[in-house]
């Protein structure tokens, strides 16, 4: 927040207006993090369309539907590691861990006979395993997470290729399999519309009751027309994510899919880190320490514990994700989650989570991830090659980087 945002706002609680010479932005109590996925939101959708018009099928429900199934994974751990990026640390190894624990998974119900659900506490349990370590070195013993992890990235993928001595281990459980979707891996029109028509109520009412909440404690909410728009944005994406994904229907079966299972789960993991984010003492913790470490430290937050737990959570999502990713692709091997440390630090990055630490939100990882997942459907819809790809992508990482810096000098926002 700026010096002119934290002016404006305090004239705010003694309940003066807001003077003319205010900028409009905060005239309407649109802060500075808002309007940044509200830019997201809108290059996503002009992606949506330029790839639409240069292919004639990316807004197809058949290619929605892949892009979100696709998305999941990357999304489920860019949640995640947002958490750690909030505070000033990064994990590189989080592709070598996915696949040490998804070969687990699949090496203990292919080759053990485990049943799966015992198999993904295992791969779980070793997961956070992982995460105490890497956690503890950097939180208790002070070694940079960039070190502690990119000697993980390397050491993990050499598990994973150890653990079934790189061969691949097939999965075919069909209760596990509809985890990861595929042809049973999704709930149905009837299931899906009623969910989506949960969610907006469920919109609905938490916006009536912020404002509710505001003026009981004296602050001027948001003007009604926005926040009605706002509201009616969300409904329009909610609706029509829904009905995309009733539209889709698989040649062999006689019902569309509806919403396929591995987006759930993302939601559910996004839904859950933004709970502990937004309503609980964890949630404040994490982000006072990215603002400033010593000065949390000062005023009694445990840093070291805080930042451990975040590492933790980060396994957590690792496992869960590894369990998808395996669950989709029927098998696990030693080159699964290649390159998925650059893909969730994208998404992070791209949904505004700042490098510099201390801010960004969850919600941000959910845009950054589909714009990864958009642009990659789009170029390769387009037959642009593999290479090019990673070179297009890379590039646009750091255009993304270069984006958060010059956004946050022009609208006050702490660099560091």
């Amino acid at each position: 927040m700026g010096a002119q945002e934290a002016t404006t706002a305090l004239a705010q609680e003694a309940g003066a207006a807001p003077s003319a010479s205010t900028p409009l932005r905060e005239r309407l109590h649109i802060s500075s993090l808002d309007l940044r996925l509200a830019i997201m939101a809108a290059v996503l959708a002009v992606m949506g369309i330029a790839f639409h018009v240069a292919t004639g099928n990316f807004l197809t429900p058949e290619n929605l539907y892949n892009i979100a199934q696709q998305s999941a994974v990357v999304g489920i751990v860019a949640a995640a590691i947002a958490l750690v990026i909030v505070q000033r640390q990064i994990d590189l190894s989080v592709g070598s861990v996915l696949a040490t624990v998804g070969v687990l998974v699949a090496w203990l119900i292919y080759t053990q006979g485990w049943h799966w659900a015992y198999a993904c506490l295992a791969g779980w349990a070793v997961s956070l395993a992982i995460a105490l370590y890497q956690g503890w070195l950097t939180a208790y013993l002070g070694v940079p997470s960039f070190v502690v992890t990119l000697g993980g990235l390397v050491t993990f993928r050499g598990v994973a290729f150890l653990i079934a001595d790189g061969r691949t281990q097939p999965v075919t459980d069909e209760t596990f399999l509809l985890i990861g979707g595929g042809l049973d891996g999704a709930i149905g029109v009837t299931a899906s519309w009623v969910l989506g028509l949960l969610m907006c109520a469920w919109l609905a009412w938490n916006t009536a009751q912020r404002r509710r909440m505001a003026a009981r404690h004296g602050f001027a909410p948001k003007p009604l027309a926005l926040d009605v728009a706002y509201t009616a944005f969300f409904f329009v994406v909610i609706l029509g994510f829904v009905a995309a994904m009733c539209a889709y229907r698989i040649a062999s079966k006689s019902a569309p899919q509806g919403i396929p299972i591995p987006v759930l789960v993302w939601g559910a993991v996004v839904g859950a880190i933004a709970f502990l984010v937004n309503r609980t003492s964890f949630g404040r913790a994490v982000y006072a320490i990215g603002g400033n470490p010593e000065a949390a430290a000062l005023v009694g937050i445990p840093v070291k514990w805080v930042m451990l737990k975040s590492f933790l959570l980060l396994g957590t999502a690792v496992a869960v994700a590894a369990i998808v990713a395996v669950s989709r692709l029927n098998a696990g091997t030693n080159s699964l989650g290649t390159g998925m440390e650059l893909y969730a630090i994208a998404a992070a990055v791209i949904g505004g989570i700042a490098l510099s630490g201390g801010s960004g939100t969850v919600l941000g990882t959910v845009l950054g991830a589909l714009v990864i997942q958009f642009l990659e459907s789009g170029l390769l819809l387009l037959d642009i090659s593999i290479g090019h790809r990673m070179v297009i992508i890379g590039q646009v990482l750091i255009v993304a980087v270069v984006f958060d810096v010059v956004y946050r000098r022009r609208t006050g926002e702490r660099m560091a």
